[in-house]
């Protein structure tokens, strides 16, 4: 069992009083540290001068009172005098003889943390054998034995001096072993090189913060540790310091695609000559990222000021639009006219089209799901990525099931597997092989999208960090959003995204003996699409009178009858009416109350047994996707963006059927 710290200093305590010598340590204060007891018994000190805090100066006082250094005139002055000179903090030997006769030396040494310590010791019977010496030796001459009793004195101090020299030796031991502990747990590479260009001081970081390079370079020049390409960047910066221009840059790494920030100091004392650089290497590829990410953040918030509110007006001139165009292609119209709706109505569509990329700048686009049939879209999948895959690697395309047509944002899941099938590519290099993008229902719960390939796989540190953001094994050539990208897209569906590595060997599609491959796994929530449509009872909350009109139309060509209102507490008070079976309510209304306010309201009805009030709540908006209320909306509730038109409205409120 470790003694405890109070066993400790009583053990440390015991063994300075067996000492013979008196020995006293002050601190930085000349306050007393610690003595033993036989510096109080030497002095005759009182008990209170004897203890921990006890003061130089009062000590010192008490001494010169007693008479300890003679008759002194003016005690005050004789008590500065040696308060003065223990501040100094020097190492000192004297010797000196006290009132009664007996002879002590006193031998003292700085301590590195502050403050002093001493050591008193009785050599009355070193002087009185000198002083027989001097009685018996009359042959002696006078000179030899004031030599002899200088020579002697001299060792004495000698001794005291050489414990100082190795104790400052053992502390700069310390102190240089410490610093190349430190050094070499700093995630940065540091070094010195003279002024012949070869390195005289390395850490081991090199190899780390540029991979391909040795870690043992002392001796080596910059040239032969970096490289021609790399030592030529920094060459002109390193001359400047050999100048003594202090400076700091950063340069990519072209062999190891790094973006790396070095930092060059003259290695110089004072005005003197300069003997080297100081170099400082760091690996500051992902602080780049970072710092275009924010860039490129503060370009969306600006974005997102500009266009949010034209973005509104424009989405209800859309809604309105092509409301009216659908009701005209329902009507009864002179030849050629149905060419010129449908044109209308692509334009319109267009619009709508431009009103997501807009959104797209600064924020998450909208869900857009529409029935899907997965072999046209996946048929679609393999047209868009024949172009962007070389002759040398084959895009597989496989379908389990999965006949009936789907519910899907169709734009978002292909943007996702396009950026799959792309990653998969620069995974394998100028290799041939295979990509294989299969598609099949999961427990009749999930469709699961897999995208493998027959390159090296990921490694650990991808499969854990892969779906970070500004994550990338690409060095300067990737970004490290696109697995980023997928994630939130996936995540904003309800779904899920995995990654992996399939095992090697065949597996009856090419994929090659003994390769590993890595593999991207997309988990939607798998919702079928209604082939007919069902009749309900639908109250439409809009303040807009032309949007109400269009989406009105939509609804009863839909086959559902309409009940109009213009505000949210309207709506609030008809939704106690039996018989409504969906509330389809605009996000931004006049009043107190807004959309999500009435939907929460609705939905907290709902909850209340003995309430009338059982009909799901559906939103609709132009904000963008980066607004506040939306974002609100969006927690709780399907949120459907304007402007929209018939079909995208059908898909939005059709039920999912198990």
């Amino acid at each position: 069992m470790q003694p405890t710290q109070d066993v400790r200093t009583a053990m440390t305590a015991a063994g300075l009083n067996l000492i013979q010598q008196a020995l006293s340590i002050y601190d930085s204060d000349l306050k007393l540290a610690v003595c033993n007891r036989r510096f109080v018994e030497m002095f005759d000190l009182p008990p209170e001068l004897g203890q921990p805090g006890a003061s130089f100066a009062e000590t010192i006082r008490y001494l010169v009172t007693r008479g300890e250094y003679g008759e002194v005139d003016e005690v005050e002055q004789a008590v500065a005098a040696r308060v003065q000179a223990a501040r100094a903090f020097e190492p000192h030997y004297m010797e000196r003889m006290r009132p009664g006769g007996r002879w002590i030396s006193v031998e003292g040494a700085p301590l590195t943390q502050g403050g002093w310590v001493t050591v008193y010791t009785d050599i009355t019977e070193v002087k009185l054998q000198e002083a027989l010496l001097r009685a018996r030796s009359a042959e002696l001459s006078d000179q030899v034995l004031a030599n002899a009793e200088r020579l002697s004195q001299a060792n004495r101090a000698l001794a005291a001096t050489n414990t100082a020299l190795e104790e400052a030796k053992r502390e700069l031991t310390e102190i240089e072993a410490r610093t190349r502990l430190t050094t070499e747990m700093m995630p940065a590479h540091i070094a010195h090189v003279g002024r012949d260009l070869r390195y005289t001081y390395s850490n081991r970081r090199l190899s780390s913060v540029m991979p391909g390079r040795p870690q043992t370079i002392i001796g080596l020049t910059g040239r032969e540790a970096l490289g021609d390409t790399a030592f030529n960047k920094i060459s002109p910066y390193l001359n400047r310091a050999l100048d003594g221009e202090a400076s700091v840059f950063e340069f990519a790494d072209e062999e190891s695609g790094r973006r790396i920030r070095v930092a060059f100091t003259p290695d110089r004392t004072g005005d003197g000559p300069i003997n080297g650089v100081y170099i400082l290497s760091m690996d500051v590829t992902e602080e780049v990222q970072a710092r275009s990410a924010v860039m490129q953040a503060r370009k969306r918030e600006l974005a997102t000021q500009l266009t949010s509110g034209l973005a509104h007006d424009f989405a209800n001139l859309l809604t309105i639009i092509l409301g009216l165009q659908g009701r005209l292609q329902r009507m009864a119209m002179p030849p050629g006219a149905d060419e010129l709706v449908s044109a209308t109505l692509a334009a319109a569509r267009r619009g709508g089209t431009l009103l997501d990329r807009i959104a797209g700048i600064s924020g998450k686009r909208a869900l857009r799901p529409v029935a899907t049939g997965m072999a046209a879209f996946l048929a679609d999948i393999a047209v868009l990525a024949q172009p962007i895959l070389p002759d040398t690697i084959r895009l597989w395309v496989a379908r389990e099931g999965l006949e009936k047509p789907l519910l899907l944002d169709a734009g978002m899941v292909q943007d996702a597997l396009v950026n799959l099938i792309l990653n998969a590519r620069d995974a394998m290099g100028p290799r041939a092989g295979q990509i294989t993008l299969t598609a099949r229902a999961l427990r009749d719960t999930w469709l699961e999208l897999t995208v493998e390939d027959d390159g090296p796989g990921f490694s650990d540190e991808a499969l854990l960090r892969g779906l970070d953001p500004f994550f990338t094994t690409k060095g300067g050539e990737g970004s490290g959003l696109g697995l980023s990208m997928v994630y939130d897209q996936i995540s904003l569906a309800g779904g899920t995204v995995r990654l992996g590595n399939r095992d090697g060997g065949k597996d009856g599609k090419a994929k090659g003996e003994g390769s590993k491959g890595g593999r991207v796994t997309l988990r939607l929530p798998l919702r079928r699409a209604v082939s007919g449509q069902v009749q309900r009872m639908v109250l439409l909350v809009e303040d807009s009178a032309e949007i109400r009109e269009n989406v009105r139309e939509m609804l009863r060509a839909m086959g559902h009858s309409v009940l109009e209102a213009a505000s949210a507490d309207e709506g609030l008070k008809l939704s106690a009416l039996p018989g409504i079976d969906l509330v389809l309510s605009d996000i931004t209304l006049p009043g107190i109350l807004n959309g999500v306010d009435l939907a929460e309201a609705l939905t907290r009805a709902q909850n209340q047994p003995l309430d009338n009030v059982a009909a799901p709540v559906f939103l609709m908006t132009s904000l963008p996707p980066s607004d506040p209320l939306r974002i609100r909306a969006e927690q709780r509730f399907c949120v459907l963006t304007k402007p929209f038109d018939q079909d995208q409205l059908t898909a939005f409120l059709t039920p999912e059927v198990p």
